[in-house]
């Protein structure tokens, strides 16, 4: 496989960034306290995730689809353990 200078960048960009989001998933998953997780943040971001993956898909983007296919399960458990939360936070408020 023949990669251009421009993919191996991409490739190495795309590393570094999921990189940089696993040790918040991980802590997220561990604690399971996402109490100083912003709800509208993580929505933005995970359907932000989705539509780049989409896109990369559309422009066949290796860098862009590996990085956003890792990425957005990542997000979206995080997300998940965030709604978890907010319903566990009412049930315990009697709401």
């Amino acid at each position: 496989m023949n990669m251009t200078p421009t993919e191996i960048l991409g490739l190495m960009a795309a590393c570094l960034t999921t990189m940089a989001f696993l040790p918040q998933a991980i802590h997220s998953w561990r604690s399971r306290d996402v109490s100083g997780v912003s709800l509208t943040m993580y929505c933005t971001f995970t359907l932000g995730v989705a539509l780049w993956l989409v896109y990369g898909l559309l422009i066949q983007s290796l860098p862009v689809v590996l990085s956003n296919l890792i990425t957005f399960p990542l997000s979206l458990s995080i997300l998940f353990l965030k709604l978890k939360e907010g319903k566990l936070k009412k049930k315990q408020d009697g709401l």
